[in-house]
């Protein structure tokens, strides 16, 4: 395979250098955690090979939250890993890819880089990013392996219902193929949550993680689940020639965060409420800006409207250089830079607020 850079990695924050950016709204999860709540009495940790599955009772944890099995969970460095290992597992020469765009820019990227064929269900503005079930359907051919959906998506914070999930369900049943679904943000749904994709048949994939709803993507913690014995063979194998298995210290840490789960949870998503009401009372009286309220996750897809007579690179470079704020271009998911991903959760809510008003300046700066 040829590796090119992404752009959402070639500009993220960490690659441009976080002292140049004063108000980051391009993050996609919540506030970053600190190790020192979490790596009490390591030291008698032994740093010796994992079990290649995962530690047993960090496997039963994540099985518990989900009303799954221990042997249905791989844990993997991180859901891109997951996502990595399942395309890199299913996707060959002369088997095809039916995923959704926007997306996560792993789950097109990685399967671009395989000789398989790619095509994409377009989520649009205009059908408020919902998925067209009909014309799935029609996308899907015999020699489909996979189909790729995110929910709650990223990055525009859309969901889908128990009911819409189990009619994909049947559909790729149906089909004969596989369904993925990266569920990264499953944590954080505003009303009620579907159950986990994977566990409603043997015919689906669910990838989650640790870092979006956590705010742990620095101990890279992520799992595969999946009640088919032959796809978790499949991917442990994958997983094996990676990686082997995954930082016993990580998965250390990821063990007691996965015990105080639910108390996390409630003040994560009491929090996250908060952010949140901010942002939508800005977008209220934002007229430069439209969007469909994200119902999950920590990010939204505002688009400048059309009306506007705007130059969106002198927005972007404005917004950096002269407000030291940050958002995610549209371009970092194959979109016109006339959207832009907020990311609303990582910073506390006084800077949330002032990058808000910054992008309402910048915006105001760059009309023609």
């Amino acid at each position: 395979m040829k590796y090119r850079r992404m752009p959402i990695e070639i500009e993220a924050p960490e690659e441009l250098g976080y002292r140049t950016i004063q108000y980051n709204l391009s993050e996609s999860s919540i506030w970053d955690a600190r190790f020192g709540d979490w790596s009490k009495e390591l030291d008698d940790l032994v740093l010796c090979y994992g079990a290649h599955r995962g530690k047993d009772e960090l496997r039963d944890a994540i099985a518990a939250s989900y009303g799954a099995s221990r042997d249905d969970i791989l844990v993997v460095p991180g859901a891109s890993a997951a996502l990595f290992v399942v395309s890199t597992s299913l996707l060959e020469a002369g088997t095809s890819l039916v995923v959704a765009r926007p997306n996560y820019s792993t789950n097109i990227e990685t399967p671009r880089l395989l000789p398989c064929s790619v095509k994409f269900i377009e989520l649009i503005f205009e059908n408020k990013f919902e998925l067209d079930m009909a014309e799935l359907a029609a996308q899907i051919t015999p020699d489909t392996r996979l189909v790729s959906v995110t929910y709650p998506h990223n990055p525009s914070g859309t969901v889908l219902s128990e009911s819409k999930l189990r009619e994909l369900i049947e559909l790729v049943e149906r089909r004969n193929c596989y369904l993925l679904v990266d569920e990264t943000y499953r944590d954080l749904h505003r009303g009620e949550c579907p159950p986990l994709a994977a566990t409603l048949s043997s015919s689906v994939i669910s990838v989650s993680s640790l870092s979006k709803a956590f705010g742990l993507p620095g101990i890279r913690m992520g799992w595969i689940v999946c009640k088919n014995p032959e796809l978790r063979k499949l991917f442990l194998a994958g997983k094996e020639q990676i990686f082997i298995c995954n930082s016993v210290v990580d998965e250390e840490i990821a063990l007691r965060v996965m015990f105080k789960r639910e108390a996390l949870l409630s003040g994560i998503r009491g929090r996250v409420a908060e952010h949140f009401r901010i942002v939508a009372e800005w977008m209220q009286d934002e007229k430069h800006l439209e969007w469909i309220p994200p119902r999950g996750g920590v990010v939204c897809l505002p688009r400048m409207r059309a009306e506007l007579p705007i130059d969106t690179d002198a927005f972007y470079d404005r917004l950096l250089k002269h407000y030291s704020t940050y958002v995610g271009p549209g371009h970092w998911f194959e979109l016109s830079d006339r959207y832009f991903r907020l990311g609303f959760a990582w910073e506390p809510q006084d800077k949330l607020a002032v990058g808000l008003k910054n992008i309402s300046s910048a915006l105001a700066d760059s009309i023609r």
